[in-house]
């Protein structure tokens, strides 16, 4: 059983948990980012309430981009041990998104990568849901090598602003619960995903490390 997310700003909704070399740049320092944390609550499997304060749960909308009018190369690093992603314009920071990367058993390879492809309609043929013929899900959050139900098909699943690094694994829109969740790629909110996606060309350097 997957968990479910019960942030406490908004402790009466539910949301299932689910997907799919650089300049040498700082990171920003605490200062630059907020100190904030924010307690999310998760329902184990076994029934019992588990809380974990993070920060990057507090930060899905604080992600921000000053890079309107930079110039310079742009360049990506991922921090999984942050769950930040800061975009670079000539060795200087002009932005940072929050991001969830794969969780336990997907881990998200770290390396010295470039965008090899960007698509702004992205599906991924991997992981999605088996879908009836009326569109209703029968089963969510599985793989495409899972044996379908009767009279179910597999639809896969929507990755908005897909910019590739390697192999299936790339940045795109996606859920943020605060913590590692996907099955490898790094996502994004829309926002953030968008602004990433509109300012990396092809041939973007993107470094990824702990």
């Amino acid at each position: 059983m997957k968990p479910v997310l019960l942030p406490l700003a908004v402790c009466a909704a539910f949301a299932l948990a689910g997907c799919a070399g650089t300049s040498s740049t700082s990171r920003p320092t605490a200062a630059q980012l907020s100190s904030t944390s924010y307690e999310t609550l998760y329902l184990g499997a076994n029934g019992q309430v588990v809380s974990k304060t993070t920060q990057a749960g507090k930060r899905q909308e604080q992600g921000y981009w000053k890079g309107t009018g930079m110039t310079g190369a742009p360049s990506i690093v991922i921090d999984l041990s942050a769950q930040e992603a800061y975009f670079y314009k000539g060795g200087q920071l002009a932005g940072m998104s929050p991001v969830s990367t794969g969780r336990e058993g997907y881990n998200t390879p770290t390396g010295n990568f470039h965008i090899i492809q960007k698509n702004p309609n992205h599906v991924s043929n991997l992981y999605g849901n088996f879908v009836d013929d009326s569109g209703k899900v029968v089963e969510a959050n599985i793989s495409s090598r899972d044996r379908a139900p009767a009279g179910a098909h597999f639809e896969g699943a929507p990755m908005p602003y897909f910019m590739r690094v390697t192999g299936a694994v790339g940045m795109h829109q996606g859920f943020l619960p605060g913590v590692p969740d996907s099955h490898g790629c790094i996502r994004m909110p829309k926002e953030m995903a968008q602004i990433f996606f509109e300012n990396a060309p092809l041939g973007t350097p993107v470094r990824i490390s702990h």
